[in-house]
């Protein structure tokens, strides 16, 4: 049997037909281009790739049809609601790939490197706008009014959390006085909410049990916590060949992530001097990297956040298992957990 999990993240044609009716019904090539473009399905010139493009995980939308399918046995019935998810992640991409200043994705120009900075503003809301509408597509799907009137509901929430964690993402910058439970509370909004709402989303299409529905919403929260936290390990440790960039890639950007707010916040005298002053610099360069990576050693700061990374991963288990879910679901979501955790890219 093919499950929600083994089918993706390549197998959503509704993210396709949704873009495709949003030229047909605006008219609107040039903004089709650029949304395919993001999506993977063109180049830049509008043409098939010569080569597969990455599309990233897809585990928002593969969480939803999960939850979906674990609980009522099908995963149809929640592809708008996994299709919106997805949507809903890549409007984001367009809009901090533009705060980031970032030239490349998934080793391709950005939209905006292409297509400039307004467009790609616009093509980033176009993208949440489609996300908006196919929400509300589940009633196609024969999914209750009311329930599709919730999931959508619920996806409006998680997407304005997102947005409230981007900007604490955004004004933590120019700062070094973050504190870890400042930081966790950041991440728990940037990248928990989307993955807490996968989850729920998924849940409410599944079945009607509050219970069952809040309890894999508390296990999404908790995964959020694991995966980023992970992100952010591989962001400063992660193979080169397999993230596509190099060691030391976060700490060179200045980045506020996990590793170094906890360095700053737990480094005394001569080490938190050298970091102090590190990250005042305008940039970095690779003398400034090794030694912010030797204070990072000192610290065992790798050792501690792969120690955290896999606490919150356990978390989302026991709240799992508090579940009656089938055996094949329990056994998929052990498989997720590990690989979640486990990931070199």
């Amino acid at each position: 049997m093919r499950t929600a999990v083994s089918l993706l993240p390549r197998e959503l044609p509704e993210e396709q037909a949704a873009v495709g009716n949003l030229v047909a019904e605006h008219r609107s090539p040039s903004l089709g281009d650029m949304l395919e473009y993001h999506m993977g399905w063109v180049d830049e010139r509008g043409e098939l790739p010569l080569a597969p493009v990455s599309r990233g995980k897809a585990l928002r939308p593969t969480l939803c049809l999960f939850a979906c399918e674990a609980l009522s046995g099908e995963w149809v019935p929640g592809l708008p609601a996994a299709v919106a998810l997805e949507l809903i992640h890549n409007f984001s991409l367009i809009h901090d790939d533009i705060q980031d200043g970032d030239l490349e994705r998934r080793h391709r120009p950005t939209v905006w490197a292409l297509w400039g900075q307004a467009q790609a503003i616009v093509a980033g809301n176009a993208m949440r706008a489609l996300a908006d509408r196919t929400a509300l597509e589940l009633t196609r799907r024969g999914v209750k009014s009311q329930t599709a009137f919730r999931v959508s509901c619920l996806l409006t929430r998680g997407y304005l959390e997102m947005t409230s964690g981007q900007c604490m993402d955004l004004a933590f910058e120019g700062r070094l006085d973050i504190r870890l439970e400042d930081y966790l509370e950041m991440i728990s909004r940037k990248t928990g909410a989307l993955i807490r709402c996968a989850v729920e989303m998924g849940a409410m299409v599944g079945c009607d049990d509050e219970r069952t529905v809040g309890t894999l919403a508390h296990c999404g929260s908790t995964l959020g916590l694991a995966f980023q936290i992970k992100d952010d390990i591989l962001g400063i440790w992660g193979d080169e060949d397999a993230t596509g960039k190099s060691v030391g890639n976060d700490i060179r950007r200045k980045k506020k992530s996990f590793p170094v707010v906890y360095a700053l916040e737990t480094a005394n005298g001569a080490a938190r001097k050298l970091l102090v002053d590190i990250y005042n610099k305008v940039s970095l360069d690779d003398r400034d990297v090794e030694e912010v990576l030797g204070v990072l050693e000192e610290l065992d700061v790798l050792g501690y956040a792969g120690r955290v990374t896999q606490r919150q991963a356990a978390l989302a288990l026991e709240e799992a298992r508090r579940i009656p879910l089938p055996p094949w679901a329990l056994a998929e979501t052990e498989g997720l957990v590990q690989f979640l955790v486990q990931r070199e890219s």
